[in-house]
């Protein structure tokens, strides 16, 4: 997906979720925070970083993605 992101909570969800199957941590605040570090260059995170954290945090704590 890296090759089609665009500046919305949306594409961000997406390419959130591809890298969060990939990192490996057991502290979820901290692979939250990796997943963020990796995706640095996506237009939303660039845009507005407190909100992608926050998108972060709701998919992985509301809609329970912890595997």
């Amino acid at each position: 997906m890296k090759d089609k992101t665009y500046n919305n909570a949306d594409s961000f969800a997406i390419s959130f979720d591809q890298e969060w199957q990939k990192v490996n941590c057991n502290d979820i605040n901290k692979k939250i925070d990796k997943v963020i570090e990796i995706l640095s260059d996506h237009p939303f995170v660039i845009s507005k970083p407190e909100d992608a954290k926050n998108i972060a945090k709701f998919r992985i704590f509301s809609l329970k993605k912890l595997g």
